[in-house]
């Protein structure tokens, strides 16, 4: 008996023909799309949605949700961000049925709200390269949506500053016989620079207007709290400068975004410069720019880009990874790998700590996802080179290894205020995630970043190494330390507390020769996103909702 090893090509073929016949060769007119996607797509396909952090193929999640649901119907979404309210509108009209995710930061009430009604079969929240690698195992897409800035008639794109997730969902879907649909915002006779080959491309829609990109990354200077530059000095004098650490990546968040404006500042006095944060795996943040001007940063490599933030990668090409044309070159799937196992620091925020170090963005009303974080802030098992901080790092965590034999430890610290939004705690005897977890019958509480991995805690009250605690219990007083009026602080035990102080486990601003009255906000070197247009000379141009003059 010969067996016919070609069903999966051969039933892409039959949908492409199927397109072919509302296509004039490749190019589809965007109010055709969602008789393409009724032509393309069939009832439980694995549908990948651009959905991504920041990019959106937004006229084809309008074009997927217009379908007749007795023609596409019970689909499985796998997507990194459920960003666009049309992306959970699928499930309400049940286009979709179930959902695979890493991000969705603004429809976390939402999702919540839809998974704990039954509206929504949840596979798993992942991260990023988590869903980026099941997308070649078992979560691989039938059809692709994307989003590209240009297309030629061959179908080769452009995607311009914001290539992001495309070249591995591409990837993916053609190489296993999917069908993959662009919309782009024109179509030209030649891009600037092909970003996916035209024959990985079966059809392209131009859309009425430019795909939605979110400002994920930008954070105005004129809200920083002058606690969350006094955590930055500590983050700064109390790690950076120790560790000596040049790699590394910061979370989004205004903690991070005050680090990045002290630099060429409180950094600067304290003759860092040349020593630390000198290479980044890090999105286009406007608040680096001084640092950048000022000469502090070598190199940095990006998932995604930041809206207004083109002209200055433009201009600024020793420093970004750019094109012929003079574009950012981002991808998420590299960069993600590069934060994993080429960088010897994350640092980042969070809305829930436990006892144990554990994290989670994941609350009872919200479930955000967790993007990049869970790779960010994981020391890398596969590592192999050493650095003087990741070494050092390990030293601490096991002194009585031999040298040769010792693991070195990524530095992983969560940054942040006692008492955040709305004057939530931090600080948690039980994550939510636990009681997520519960509700939903989920075998595996959303946790963003697991305790065993975090090395240090940064809170106005001071900083906690976690490398220095020897047993659970060190650890849990080490926390609470750092935990200040929250119920989790007031609950310490001060004769513990003040001796994990004595052996420099916990170290508090007067410790590190910081007077906390010295945090101010004359410190940044910029207050105000005018002042970051300033210092790129007029090449950032942010978005308008930014500007307030």
């Amino acid at each position: 008996m010969t067996m016919n090893w070609q069903h999966h090509r051969e039933a892409r073929d039959v949908r492409i023909q199927a397109g072919s016949a509302i296509a004039s060769g490749k190019i589809v007119h965007s109010h055709d799309a969602t008789r393409l996607l009724e032509a393309v797509v069939r009832p439980g396909d694995r549908v990948c949605l651009e959905g991504d952090n920041q990019k959106q193929a937004d006229l084809l999640s309008s074009a997927l949700l217009a379908v007749d649901v007795t023609k596409v119907h019970d689909l499985h979404m796998i997507q990194s961000g459920v960003v666009l309210p049309t992306h959970l509108d699928l499930f309400d009209r049940g286009v979709a049925k179930r959902l695979d995710y890493a991000y969705s930061g603004p429809q976390s009430a939402r999702i919540a709200t839809m998974l704990f009604g039954g509206k929504i079969e949840l596979g798993a929240v992942h991260t990023y390269l988590e869903l980026f690698a099941r997308y070649f195992i078992d979560l691989t897409p039938h059809v692709a949506l994307i989003a590209a800035v240009s297309a030629d008639r061959d179908g080769n794109l452009y995607t311009g500053p914001n290539t992001e997730d495309t070249p591995t969902v591409v990837e993916a879907t053609t190489f296993k016989d999917g069908v993959v649909i662009a919309q782009v915002n024109e179509i030209v006779d030649k891009v600037p620079r092909v970003d996916i080959p035209g024959d990985r491309v079966h059809f392209v829609i131009q859309a009425d207007k430019p795909f939605f990109v979110e400002p994920l990354f930008t954070r105005d200077p004129a809200a920083i709290t002058e606690t969350q530059i006094l955590t930055a000095m500590l983050a700064i004098k109390g790690i950076y400068a120790p560790y000596g650490v040049q790699r590394l990546n910061h979370g989004i968040g205004f903690s991070t975004a005050a680090i990045e404006l002290l630099l060429p500042t409180f950094g600067e006095s304290l003759g860092l410069k040349g020593k630390i944060a000198s290479r980044f795996a890090l999105n286009p943040h406007p608040a680096l720019i001084p640092a950048i001007e000022s000469g502090w940063v070598e190199q940095i490599h990006s998932f995604g880009s930041e809206v207004g933030m083109d002209d200055y990668i433009r201009a600024r090409s020793d420093v970004y990874f750019t094109g012929p044309d003079g574009s950012l070159r981002s991808n998420r799937a590299f960069c993600q790998v590069a934060g994993l196992y080429a960088c010897d620091m994350f640092i980042g925020s969070t809305l829930q700590i436990d006892l144990q170090g554990n994290s989670s963005t994941v609350t009872t009303s919200r479930i955000a996802g967790f993007g990049g974080a869970p790779n960010m802030g994981s020391d890398a098992r596969g590592r192999r080179h050493p650095s003087d901080p990741w070494l050092l790092a390990g030293r601490e965590a096991d002194p009585g290894s031999p040298a040769p034999l010792r693991r070195g430890r990524k530095l992983v610290v969560q940054i942040g205020e006692t008492f955040g939004e709305k004057n939530v705690p931090l600080f948690v005897e039980r994550l939510d995630a636990l009681a997520l977890a519960e509700k939903l019958k989920l075998e595996l509480a959303p946790v963003m970043i697991y305790g065993d991995d975090v090395t240090h805690i940064v809170t106005e009250e001071g900083i906690a190494n976690l490398l220095l605690c020897r047993d659970g219990p060190e650890r849990e007083q080490a926390i609470r330390g750092v935990a200040g009026y929250t119920d989790v602080g007031r609950a310490r035990d001060k004769k513990a507390v003040q001796q994990l102080r004595a052996r420099g486990v916990i170290r508090r601003p007067e410790d590190l020769g910081i007077n906390p009255l010295d945090a101010d906000r004359k410190l940044l070197a910029a207050r105000s996103i005018k002042d970051l247009v300033r210092w790129s000379g007029g090449l950032y141009a942010p978005p308008s909702k930014f500007r307030n003059w």
